[in-house]
């Protein structure tokens, strides 16, 4: 064999194998999805391995919807993280499957692109990681990844869907990336602060005004709940639960460490009139109750934050806060549930 064939056959054997990865290799493409975050909000941040698409975020959304992801069809992300209700849900504890209901109050999925951990103890990190979360919970939706990637692979149009939009058929990631991908266009913000805030002197009553002024000052409430997203991010121990025979330790679960113990994730504060009831156990029904408590000072326990303690707010003061509150209410982002594959 001449050498100039060698060359030949020699480039055939290096390069086929690597035309057959590249087909089989998940699809980067697709029409490209630009999230315009409402007043009041930066850019949306967008994790390098999992780009926005629209086809992503169609197929996210159908999967979010769908019942089908739960273990006895009667249960989806939009059960408990519901859109027309702040993402959130109105019942102290959902209910999952069989019936069954967990300890914790089912927190909103606003704005929740921005946060750096996720679920109130922020044993996720990304909503990549937290969206299949609750598949895998027995009190939620209480399925197994394999059995809903056959499940869904058993469906033609989400098997075509998958394929399009990763190049492989549903898988445990693929899910994920999806849900999640659909979870960072719910964004709460253009609300009457913010158009305040850029200059629309107007856009808060006077009650609302006062109640930025004790949020920031006399309350203290910019201590925990700061930036434009009203939250610090962190995991505080507000003394919630705490008196329980047995408390649930929150944060501790995750880091057994002490400084956790009871302390649970700071949540914004957007939207926040829409979302009762409140707080990681959905103890208090209203938010005027909400601010009672911290009123008060909490529950007292060893482990309680410094930053809790009673402030002497007077019956005005409580109600202008909570006007305050109310004026961190976004624009309505309205979201019907999408038709799914059959």
């Amino acid at each position: 064999m001449s050498r100039p064939m060698r060359w030949v056959l020699l480039g055939i054997l290096i390069f086929t194998p690597l035309l057959m990865v590249a087909a089989a290799s998940p699809a980067t493409e697709g029409t490209p999805y630009k999230i315009q975050p409402p007043l009041g909000l930066p850019e949306v941040p967008i994790p390098a391995d999992n780009p926005m698409t629209a086809e992503k975020v169609e197929l996210g959304a159908q999967l979010y919807f769908d019942k089908r992801l739960s273990a006895d069809l009667s249960v989806s992300c939009a059960s408990c993280h519901d859109p027309a209700r702040g993402w959130a849900d109105a019942s102290r504890f959902s209910v999952g499957v069989k019936g069954l209901k967990g300890t914790r109050s089912s927190s909103s999925v606003l704005n929740t692109a921005y946060e750096p951990f996720q679920f109130w103890d922020g044993r996720a990190k990304t909503l990549e990681e937290q969206a299949l979360g609750p598949i895998q919970a027995p009190v939620e939706m209480g399925e197994t990844l394999d059995n809903v990637v056959k499940k869904l692979n058993a469906i033609p149009g989400y098997r075509a869907q998958f394929r399009e939009v990763f190049g492989t058929d549903a898988t445990p990631d693929a899910i994920a990336k999806a849900i999640a991908a659909f979870e960072r266009t719910a964004l709460s913000g253009d609300s009457a602060f913010d158009r305040y805030q850029k200059g629309d002197k107007k856009a808060m009553s006077d009650a609302a005004i006062r109640g930025h002024d004790l949020f920031k000052g006399k309350a203290g409430c910019i201590a925990c709940h700061s930036g434009f997203n009203f939250s610090d991010g962190l995991f505080h121990n507000l003394g919630v639960g705490m008196l329980a025979k047995t408390p649930d330790l929150g944060r501790f679960k995750v880091t057994q460490q002490e400084k956790d113990r009871g302390a649970f994730k700071t949540m914004t504060l957007r939207d926040i009139s829409k979302t009762a009831p409140y707080m990681h156990d959905g103890s208090e029904p209203t938010l005027d109750s909400v601010v009672s408590y911290y009123d008060r000072g909490g529950n007292k326990n060893p482990g309680l934050d410094p930053k809790i303690k009673p402030l002497g707010l007077t019956k005005e003061e409580k109600a202008d806060l909570v006007a305050f509150l109310k004026a961190l209410d976004g624009k309505p982002v309205e979201v019907k549930p999408p038709v799914l594959p059959k």
